[in-house]
């Protein structure tokens, strides 16, 4: 297991790096001027330059990316162009909201898709199959940026039964996880459903019927485990979408978070806020799919780290082949 955690870190460094390396080129290379939207439009020329050299912007771009790549590595991320802060205060003030909407979207679209799936595959009922299918085509055809508006306006302002924005309790994060959630739970309900049909198929469980196990047992113990193995790949992957997701729902209901952050610092172009602000949402989508892969051993007892394989990918290869 350290070997396998080991490969996977080793794995993840080259991507942060990539990342990192990417968004500073990318910034760079954008037109405008942080320095002049800083001072304004009627800042006299020394001013212009005085600002410039004391923010280290005057410097060669190769000297100013090593110094970037530096700082990363003793954990200093820069300092915020436009407040002065610490790059790393600003995004620990902000990144316990993001985090908390990703999660609460997640639980939401978990607690819809999996049990609908479930009840759509093991009922046969057309009138629960039919409403599962509604659900699915519902949550992946309709985008956040229109549901978000059209939720505010009908629950926030015309029913008057949540927040319209801020974050202020429970209650204000209810429209956003929704609206964040939906797409999941449809893709989850989906994905459960033809993975719950497939399972109820296999032999095993007629054994496990036989051997005297109550059907809901059967269901829940071993036909949902192993049916879980590709719902939690889609999961993990899209936890890094739920994140990224959050730049639009947080800009709509006005969420403190990462998203609505990065979005005033790329208009402002607080060049080193938009840096740090992708990279922890780079580094955090790369631990989750670490958690993921680990995860995979514990619910399929067929999924193990092997001896001499360095990652579960390398098992499953190893399985196909044989």
């Amino acid at each position: 297991m350290s070997r396998f955690l080991l490969h996977r870190l080793a794995q993840a460094l080259p991507v942060a790096w990539l990342v990192a390396s990417v968004v500073f080129a990318l910034l760079h290379v954008l037109p405008g001027d942080p320095v002049e939207m800083m001072l304004g439009d009627g800042a006299q020329a020394a001013d212009v330059e005085a600002l410039r050299q004391r923010l280290g912007l005057d410097r060669p771009l190769g000297v100013r990316y090593l110094e970037y790549l530096g700082g990363l590595l003793r954990g200093d991320l820069g300092t915020s162009l436009q407040s002065g802060e610490p790059v790393a205060r600003v995004l620990w003030r902000h990144y316990p909201a993001t985090l908390q909407l990703a999660v609460v979207s997640l639980v939401c679209a978990l607690l819809v898709g999996v049990p609908l799936g479930v009840a759509a595959a093991t009922t046969r009922s057309p009138l629960v199959d039919r409403l599962a299918r509604a659900v699915a085509l519902f949550g992946v055809s309709v985008p956040s940026f229109w549901l978000g508006p059209m939720a505010i306006l009908l629950i926030a302002i015309r029913w008057d039964l949540l927040p319209v924005s801020g974050r202020a309790g429970w209650r204000s994060a209810v429209l956003p996880a929704l609206t964040l959630g939906i797409g999941l739970a449809g893709l989850l309900t989906r994905m459960v459903r033809a993975a719950m049909a497939e399972e109820l198929d296999r032999p095993y469980l007629a054994t496990a019927a036989a051997k005297g196990l109550g059907r809901g047992r059967v269901v829940v113990r071993h036909a949902l485990r192993n049916a879980l193995v590709p719902v939690v790949t889609v999961v993990g992957l899209q936890f890094g979408g739920l994140l990224t997701g959050t730049v639009i729902v947080e800009t709509i209901f006005a969420w403190p978070g990462l998203g609505r952050m990065l979005v005033q610092a790329i208009r402002l172009r607080d060049v080193p806020v938009v840096q740090g602000a992708v990279l922890a949402i780079a580094v955090t989508y790369l631990l989750v799919n670490l958690l993921t892969d680990l995860f995979y051993a514990w619910l399929d007892p067929r999924i193990r780290i092997q001896p001499g394989a360095d990652s579960v990918d390398a098992v499953l290869a190893g399985g196909a082949k044989a």
